[in-house]
């Protein structure tokens, strides 16, 4: 086929994009960059794009490298781009970075000192792999719960900058010692062939570095690299990136500076900038038109984010129309906001919206539980979104690991998981004494096992004389056959029938069949093709594939939508999400935008970013609540309003409660309203809040808050006070007594502090 740059008058696929999609769709195979705003179509234009190089003879499938970020938008690329090609797509490369590096080495295992059956941590797994460490060394885990979390932090911090151990340098003796764990916690993963998720991306950067050929043949393979939300990359999938590209290679980049919210992950936001510069990107596309939402959410949206320094720039605009305006709830108690919300819904649903067209988000866990027994007192269905996915469900990983060892024997954190589950007899004390002599022996446990004696050497023996026999047993089975038989063999099932509690457990492990059965159809195999063989020299068995899947879906970090619930979830989870209609609840000052960013310049832009996300999951209607008190961590917090309502358009808001024109704190007089629907001089309330709290002027204070003369000093709880170096804030407590006197203020800018009142000059507000 003759290339041609320009698209075939035959092709149905570009009928219907905009100007700026069809631009960014068909541009030459340069390097380019194209921010795509929310709701502007960016998975259409990134599947139209690789469609559109295809069918114009530009590249073949085998020419395509298209990265994501959840194996969920791998799986609907691929499904748009075979409802558009009608072609073979089973040799492209399009998937997660951990899930292509995966790839990368299970073909060139040899070159990355890997053996052919390596196994893949998952995050829970690693941390039992460093606790073993530890312990290993002579170190409790249990003596400090935390240390074996702030290890495994600190071993993938340095991961995804492409650090090993050798290449840290500290006078810290702290992190020394964690330096030196890291290079035990190397050695262990090599030694029993396996790799976690950091490694996953390090080994294969280190392997086409050092592997010139190797880097040459991908890089003039790949003639078009194309990588969904770009913003959320890390420093090391950006050296991946780089790796695999050079000038001339189409490095096709989608992403949305306003939309990156994860550098707490690690990503890093000026990697569109430095993209942009190192590639010398001479096309940079704006994908602005909004196909999502209304015209008073994208104003909201845009005012919002204009606040933040650096900005690539764009402005989300829609021909859809102004729609209805932000509704915005300031309640006396979260008590009273979660009661608005709930009510509100209910309505909703009574107009004729589905459960799971509404979403609830916040900007922390904690807030869930008072609007959770709202829903459940009302009767209205809700499911958390982000609970436990399948493959991480505890039954399930003792399923995996059962299997993982029939695969590979020597895995030593398999072998831990179910060495005694179901129980068989051996303690601790039996386990401690066969890592002490695979120690010596330098050796997986499994080997050790042979040379133990006594009553522990023969249970620990018996365990492996069933793997034997299962992996006897199990030759020329097909996967799920494989997968029943290892249910039965291990006792898994029998153990659970056992447990009164055990039924769901038994459906999920049942579930774990039907899952290597759909597998096997995902992977284009023969149904009866066996579970332990290979097709050719350059593929995984179906059993290894079914493992590598399986801990790359447990990583991912997305989870399924529920159905006709109310969705519950933190603004972070909810990105790449649309409702009909948003709660974004606890509009606070210290809680969105969280304290902990409050004085770092670039941590507020990013809740600044945060609160974008959350306003742009909005289709139809919009709702913020904020609440004068809350109840966090065991204690009442008296908030200020966020800084963030008010830098939003006042023409596109709708308050459905008295505005106060300061951000003042509960026990003040409110305001003469700007309102929907009631005023403060004698109407009513919205008829669904009824009279709770509400009174014809303002709210009822709480007892605690009626007197200004709570404290000896003159300042009570609640009060704003004013202070020449730290600014505005809130009273929260007081200390001790006479000369000794001390008071606790929640500044704005500078935080909490203790100020001694003999010596602090407040000033009321």
């Amino acid at each position: 086929m003759t290339p041609s740059t320009h698209p075939p008058a035959h092709s149905p696929f570009l009928q219907g994009l905009n100007p700026k999609q069809l631009e960014a769709v068909t541009l030459p195979p340069e390097p380019a960059l194209i921010l795509a705003g929310a709701g502007s179509g960016k998975t259409r234009v990134l599947t139209t794009r690789i469609a559109w190089l295809i069918a114009t003879g530009q590249t073949s499938p085998l020419g395509v490298l298209a990265v994501t970020f959840t194996n969920k938008a791998a799986r609907e690329m691929m499904g748009r781009l075979s409802a558009m090609l009608p072609i073979n797509l089973k040799g492209m490369w399009v998937g997660t970075f951990h899930g292509l590096c995966n790839r990368l080495l299970r073909a060139h295992h040899k070159d990355a000192a890997l053996p052919a059956t390596f196994q893949i941590l998952d995050s829970q797994d690693q941390l039992a792999a460093i606790k073993r460490l530890m312990k290993s060394v002579g170190e409790n885990p249990e003596n400090d719960a935390q240390k074996p979390k702030e290890l495994q932090r600190f071993i993938n911090g340095f991961k995804e900058r492409g650090m090993r151990p050798q290449a840290i340098t500290s006078a810290d003796s702290y992190n020394q010692k964690f330096i030196e764990l890291y290079q035990l916690y190397e050695d262990q993963c090599q030694r029993e062939g396996v790799v976690d998720f950091g490694e996953l991306l390090l080994r294969s950067v280190e392997l086409l570095s050092r592997n010139t050929a190797l880097r040459d043949h991908y890089r003039s393979r790949f003639q078009h690299v194309l990588v969904d939300e770009f913003q959320d990359t890390n420093p090391l999938q950006y050296l991946w990136l780089k790796a695999l590209s050079t000038p001339e290679t189409g490095l096709f980049a989608v992403g949305d500076d306003d939309q990156s919210i994860y550098a707490f992950r690690g990503a890093d936001v000026a990697n569109m900038r430095r993209f942009e510069r190192e590639f010398a990107v001479q096309h940079l596309i704006k994908l602005e038109q909004n196909y999502r939402s209304h015209g008073h959410i994208l104003e909201a949206a845009n005012q919002l984010i204009a606040n933040n320094q650096g900005r690539m720039g764009k402005n989300l605009w829609t021909d859809a129309g102004v729609g209805d305006p932000i509704r915005v709830m300031e309640a006396p108690s979260d008590l009273m906001e979660s009661s608005f919300i709930v009510e509100d819904i209910r309505a909703l649903i009574q107009e004729g919206y589905s459960r799971d067209e509404i979403a609830i988000l916040y900007r922390s866990n904690a807030q869930s539980r008072v609007i959770e027994q709202s829903l459940f007192n009302a009767g209205i269905a809700y499911k958390v979104y982000g609970g436990l996915r399948f493959f991480e469900r505890a039954e399930i990983k003792h399923a995996l690991a059962y299997l993982r060892l029939m695969e590979n024997p020597h895995e030593d954190t398999a072998f831990l998981r179910v060495v005694n589950f179901p129980m068989r007899g051996i303690g601790a004390r039996s386990i401690e004494m066969l890592a002490d002599e695979a120690k010596r022996q330098g050796s997986s446990l499994y080997t050790a096992s042979g040379l133990l004696d006594g009553k522990a050497g023969t249970a620990i023996r018996g365990f492996v004389q069933t793997i034997e026999s299962l992996r006897f047993e199990t030759q020329g089975l097909t996967l799920p056959r494989l997968v029943e038989t290892m249910l039965e063999r291990s006792q898994l099932i029998a153990h659970y029938e056992k447990d009164r509690e055990g039924r769901e457990r038994i459906e999920n492990l049942r579930e774990l069949i039907t899952a290597a059965a759909a597998f096997m159809v995902e992977l284009g195999q023969p149904a009866d093709f066996p579970a332990t063989a290979q097709a050719d020299a350059d593929t995984m068995s179906p059993l290894a594939a079914f493992l590598s899947h399986a801990s790359l879906e447990a990583g991912d970090n997305q989870a399924g939508e529920g159905e006709r619930a109310v969705q519950l979830m933190t603004v972070h989870a909810a990105k790449g999400l649309e409702f009909k209609a948003v709660y974004v609840t606890g509009l606070e000052e210290g809680l969105f935008p969280h304290q902990q960013s409050a004085d770092d310049p670039d941590g507020l832009e990013e809740e600044r970013r945060l609160m974008y996300v959350a306003i742009t999951r909005a289709r139809e209607r919009l709702s913020i609540s904020l609440a004068q008190t809350r109840m966090l961590h065991g204690q009442t917090r008296y908030n200020m309003r966020s800084r963030f309502l008010d830098e939003l358009p006042e023409g596109c808001l709708k308050w459905l409660s008295p505005k106060r024109s300061h951000r003042s704190v509960v026990g003040e007089a409110w305001d003469t309203p700007r309102m929907g629907g009631y005023s403060a001089g004698g109407g009513h309330p919205p008829a669904h809040l009824g009279n709770a709290g509400f009174g014809t002027v303002g709210v009822a204070r709480p007892p605690a808050l009626a007197s200004a003369k709570g404290h000896e000093s003159g300042f009570a709880v609640g009060q704003r006070v004013g202070h020449a170096r730290f600014g505005e804030g809130v009273v929260t407590g007081f200390e001790g007594a006479g000369p000794d006197a001390k008071i606790q203020v929640s500044f704005r800018q500078a935080g909490s502090k203790w100020l001694a009142l003999s010596v602090v000059k407040l000033e009321a507000l």
